[in-house]
């Protein structure tokens, strides 16, 4: 051969190996959630009025669906043939599927109906997005030929709404699982009754509709806001029973099987108010006005246990689910502990207290349902007092009842605070719409691990699967809830379907960024952050630098240092900026016209605690821990609202000891930091600082500070001043913060009977 064949065969082949990894992450960079396997092949599939489908009976749903979405996206009508073909496979796990796509057919291989479904679901996502808004205007479109091979890692794959704060559209509903659909989820959890809202129509009783499906005005501002305002506006409504049916049958046409949750025994106030007789005073009250958690719940005698049967047995006509969710979630037992009723209870069942009595509660309802076919499902508190026989977890306050859950043999679906409520702020800019709390950002729902570590393998395959929780107190329209929603809920979707070693969250970015635009072909209203700056300080012989990275790849990062905002001319980031004093740092992402996202400023501190060395006797709560021990004292405060961002520490329930070792003897005059107090996610500022101080001469000085309590702020401040006679410096070695956690939460207040959680943020010391 010759040589320079030989090399031109060389170069073709290159060539081609690049060819196709290039087609290889096009079509990777469609599909969301990412597929087991994609293979490409070098060939296209033409669709256009010329191309045929058959219809089988063993596929109908999947293969209207896609007969439907293409006429309605492209107005091209398939007509019958075999030019995109469905065929049965048994030996095919459920949901799983094989989509080919080759020069001349599309193949779609499955064992059901719903895995052939999930099959259209990626090829839907390998069409144009005009096609979801129905302004694809050519005659024809060519797909890539490839083949995928898929499967779910999870078996449930969930997203909730709550619509008892704030109310939603029939419409918005059917959107809102649409969505789930296009990201292969298979559950929609509805929660239909609150403290401030019953929302589903009961016939047997009327007054569900006439007063509990209504509150008097609703809380204006956050819940911390002090005083609390209101809108003075009636608010409410509820679904009547043809409303359920529709969306129902909505849903199982696209898979999707509807969850209804009947909250019980607390959170039950709007059904107290249109039936007194239901609650331990027997006295009236009023639908909920304020976000919280409520003393008046279903007492435990006879009548109400009736009254909820009934309510039961409507929503089983309306709801073909296995699972109906009966909550079980913050149930003060204040009430109970003082009613005769509850209290004879508990004597006649010979039950220890009214841990016990929450528990009989949960098993008698779980025994009537089980007696109708149906199994419960509810939150983590239904472990209380001991688990009823078949109940299945909705694990919410952290991994432990998971895990306990798991161990006694019991279901468990993964929904902790820490990952997967997107009520929780999304970013840490100021800007961001009023949210309850919290920080969950998109790479924090993405690198969510539902099996917990604790697990045997044998223990692990009781974890059905995750959940993303959208609670709406402060989702007042549907543009918020999408905003809340989306992007996380593509994260999640990702946790739930794909293969723990398919994940990569730089990859998901870019599929996500290109996703963006079938977004918006939807009309979904989502957050988009891919173009904000993280950043850190990291030390380096030690010296203080500031580190910073975007997620999105080929954009260029400016910034300031003199307090001016960046532009196209700015100085380009390149490296590690040193920190020589106390600077705001003002950043942000461009391409080659314009600035992208946002301004990401970073006040930094340069105090003398900066860089040194730091310990904690416990530590962090896995969810919240921040950057570290170091975060503490990185000179950057943590956000005044967002308690989950990476500069705030949270220890769940533990005394901590924070001890900061100057390395040589340092003059100080303050120490300061704050604590956040957000009682509304059970988080508690101490009562009580106690410091321990070692000196110059060795010798050690301590004292201590009472905080006064502040329920009426979210941010409690802690200063303490040095007092000399000659106001002079105090000269130290070491200091230690010893940090008693608050203790248990008193109750009628969220997380009662729990121990308080404690966040910490930067200690600044002068």
């Amino acid at each position: 051969m010759h040589f320079k064949t030989f090399f031109g065969l060389i170069i073709l082949s290159v060539f081609l190996f690049s060819c196709n990894q290039d087609q290889n992450q096009l079509v990777e960079s469609q599909i969301i959630p990412i597929p087991i396997s994609t293979e490409v092949i070098n060939a296209v599939f033409v669709l256009n009025k010329d191309t045929g489908i058959s219809l089988p009976d063993d596929f109908s749903i999947s293969a209207n669906f896609l007969k439907s979405f293409i006429a309605s996206g492209s107005g091209i009508e398939l007509k019958s043939g075999n030019d995109i073909i469905f065929v049965k496979d048994k030996t095919m796990k459920p949901e799983g599927y094989r989509l080919r796509i080759s020069k001349d057919n599309i193949e779609i291989t499955a064992a059901t109906d719903q895995g052939a479904f999930y099959a259209v679901q990626s090829l839907r996502q390998l069409l144009p997005a005009s096609f979801e808004s129905g302004t694809f205007n050519d005659k024809k479109v060519e797909i890539q030929s490839v083949i995928i091979n898929d499967v779910p890692e999870f078996r449930y794959r969930g997203m909730h709404l709550d619509v008892a704060r704030h109310m939603f559209s029939v419409d918005f509903i059917k959107k809102y699982i649409d969505a789930l659909a296009l990201l292969k989820m298979n559950t929609f959890h509805w929660h239909l009754t609150e403290d401030q809202g019953w929302r589903i129509e009961i016939k047997k009783y009327p007054k569900l509709q006439e007063i509990a499906a209504y509150r008097n005005e609703t809380l204006i501002g956050h819940y911390s806001d002090q005083p609390h305002q209101f809108d003075g506006k009636r608010y409410g409504g509820f679904y009547t029973q043809d409303d359920v049916k529709e969306i129902v049958a909505y849903a199982t046409a696209r898979f999707v099987t509807v969850i209804p949750e009947i909250e019980m025994p607390g959170h039950s106030q709007a059904a107290i108010a249109a039936y007194p007789q239901l609650g331990c005073t027997g006295e009236q009250v009023e639908v909920a006005t304020k976000w919280g958690v409520f003393e008046d719940i279903y007492c435990t005698k006879d009548e109400t246990f009736n009254f909820l049967e009934d309510v039961l047995d409507e929503i089983l006509e309306l709801f073909p689910s296995e699972y109906i969710h009966i909550g079980g979630d913050e149930a003060p037992k204040t009430r109970w502990k003082t009613c005769s009723h509850c209290q004879q209870k508990i004597k006649d069942e010979g039950l220890k207290d009214e841990h016990e009595l929450q528990n009989y509660f949960i098993t008698r309802m779980e025994k009537y349902l089980n007696s109708r076919g149906r199994q419960i499902i509810g939150w983590d508190e239904i472990l209380e007092g001991g688990l009823a026989p078949n109940a299945t977890v909705m694990s919410w306050r952290g991994t432990e009842s998971a895990i306990e859950a798991a161990k006694q043999k019991h279901d468990v679906v993964m929904t902790p605070t820490s990952h997967c409520y997107f009520d929780y702020y999304q970013s840490d800019n100021d800007k961001e719409p009023l949210a309850i709390g919290g920080f969950i950002p998109l790479e924090k729902v993405y690198d969510f691990n539902p099996i917990p570590e604790e697990l045997t393998a044998e223990e692990a395959e009781y974890i059905m699967g995750v959940q993303g929780n959208i609670w709406t107190e402060y989702m007042p329209n549907e543009a918020q809830v999408e905003y809340m929603a989306f992007p996380r809920m593509l994260a999640m979707s990702e946790v739930a379907w794909s293969q723990p070693d398919q994940k990569d969250y730089k990859n998901f970015v870019s599929r996500l960024e290109h996703f963006h635009k079938r977004l918006e072909a939807l009309d979904i209203n989502y957050a988009n952050h891919l173009y904000e700056i993280e950043g850190e300080l990291v030390s380096k012989n030690g010296k203080p630098y500031f580190e910073l990275n975007t997620i999105t790849e080929g954009k260029t990062i400016r910034y300031t240092t003199d307090g001016s905002e960046p532009i196209i001319s700015s100085e380009v980031y390149t490296t590690k900026i040193p920190i020589v004093k106390s600077t705001v740092l003002k950043v942000a992402v461009f391409n080659s016209e314009k600035r992208l996202g946002k301004i990401f400023i970073r006040e930094i501190n340069l105090h003398k605690a900066v860089g040194k060395n730091i310990t904690i006797n416990k530590e962090p709560s896995k969810a919240y821990m921040g950057s570290g021990p170091e975060g503490l004292i990185n000179g950057i405060n943590g956000s005044n609202t967002r308690f989950g961002d990476k500069e705030w520490l949270g220890f769940s329930g533990d005394d901590i000891e924070v001890t900061i070792d100057f390395g040589e003897v340092t003059e100080i005059n303050r120490i300061s930091t704050r604590f956040h107090n957000g009682n509304g996610q059970w988080i508690y500022a101490p009562k009580q600082i106690y410091l321990e101080f070692i000196i110059d001469d060795g010798s050690i000085v301590t004292d201590s500070i009472h905080l006064e309590s502040q329920t009426e702020h979210i941010i409690t401040e802690f200063n303490y001043d040095f007092v000399t006679p000659k106001n002079l410096d105090v000269k130290v070695k070491q200091v230690t913060l010893k940090i008693p956690n608050y203790g248990i939460i008193e109750e009628g207040k969220q997380g009662a009977t729990n121990k308080a959680w404690t966040f910490i943020d930067e200690i600044i010391v002068n």
